[in-house]
């Protein structure tokens, strides 16, 4: 292993480097004809930049590594995991880090990204993104293996706010002061989701624009939206709804704060065409101009924060 100091001093220098992209999407199979037909006339997608799943490419040299191809010779790209399990008290796992480092080779991404959370214990993956307690032991446990990972990638990893609807009782820290912490022991930045920070603030009743001004907005280099499902008593990080007013308001705050970063727009169940994601997309622009959507939190009591359990549940 190289010097840490040293590594933290790469991881932070890359991240000043990083440039605002505009306004992405998240790449989806269910677009990918739509998207190959465009590629194939050279006509625009009307889009500055995708995200990836990183998990959906790792072992996959099929039609979906041909898309990327394509799509990387024309857009920027960045890679956003849910599995590296940064959280755990697991053992780092070098052999999915080799995966995701020969998938960054291919790809040349902008930027890699994963969440501030744990997935899985003794190698068993929950395919959920788990809170971690807030406490200066948690902290000091994931500096280090944050230091380890950008060492390993050699490149700054940058991790995401999650949503959560449970809270540790012993934590002693704040999630703004341990992002703070974080991003200035390692280098490392941060992707500031902001509909994570509504649906969180709603669960646990903190202020969310309280939150997103205590946060160390020089290290966030990316934004995400999303719609969350009101379900009653708490919100769920759904991914299957138009953006809400109030989610606009705390994106229009948070580029305030940093004087513009990527924007990405998360629709993972009930995906709409390509173009109507677009349409949800360039209200950004509007908002950014000061004109704030005027759309409610949709209600669905039956709201789960994985849609694919609730679709295997009804096949049984």
């Amino acid at each position: 292993m190289t010097n840490p100091i040293r590594t933290q001093q790469l991881a932070a220098s890359a991240i000043e480097k990083l440039t605002d992209l505009g306004l992405g999407v998240g790449l989806r199979s269910q677009h990918y004809p739509f998207i190959m037909s465009q590629l194939e006339r050279g006509a625009s997608l009307d889009v500055d930049w995708f995200e990836i799943i990183s998990e959906n490419y790792i072992d996959n040299h099929g039609y979906g590594r041909h898309v990327l191809a394509q799509l990387k010779e024309q857009y920027p790209l960045v890679m956003h995991g849910v599995s590296m399990n940064i959280g755990s008290s697991d053992p780092l796992n070098f052999e999915y880090l080799g995966k995701l480092k020969e998938l960054s080779e291919f790809v040349q991404p902008q930027l890699i990204s994963d969440h501030l959370c744990w997935t899985g214990v003794a190698g068993l993956n929950s395919h959920d993104l788990l809170p971690m307690p807030l406490t200066d032991e948690s902290l000091q446990h994931v500096i280090n293996r944050v230091d380890q990972v950008q060492d390993f990638l050699e490149r700054p990893l940058v991790l995401e706010n999650p949503s959560t609807y449970l809270e540790f009782q012993h934590s002693t820290l704040t999630e703004s002061e341990f992002f703070s912490e974080l991003v200035t022991a390692t280098g490392c930045g941060m992707l500031l989701d902001v509909n994570n920070v509504f649906v969180s603030s709603f669960n646990h009743g903190f202020d969310a624009e309280a939150f997103i001004r205590q946060l160390p907005h020089e290290h966030i280099v990316q934004i995400h939206l999303a719609g969350p499902s009101d379900c009653g008593d708490c919100l769920i990080d759904t991914h299957d709804q138009p953006v809400p007013a109030k989610v606009w308001q705390l994106y229009q705050l948070a580029q305030q704060l940093t004087g513009g970063v990527s924007t990405l727009l998360e629709w993972d169940a009930n995906i709409p065409s390509f173009p109507e994601l677009v349409d949800e997309l360039s209200k950004a622009k509007l908002v950014l101009a000061g004109h704030i959507p005027k759309q409610d939190t949709v209600t669905n009591t039956n709201a789960l924060s994985t849609p694919i359990v609730k679709e295997r549940a009804e096949l049984t």
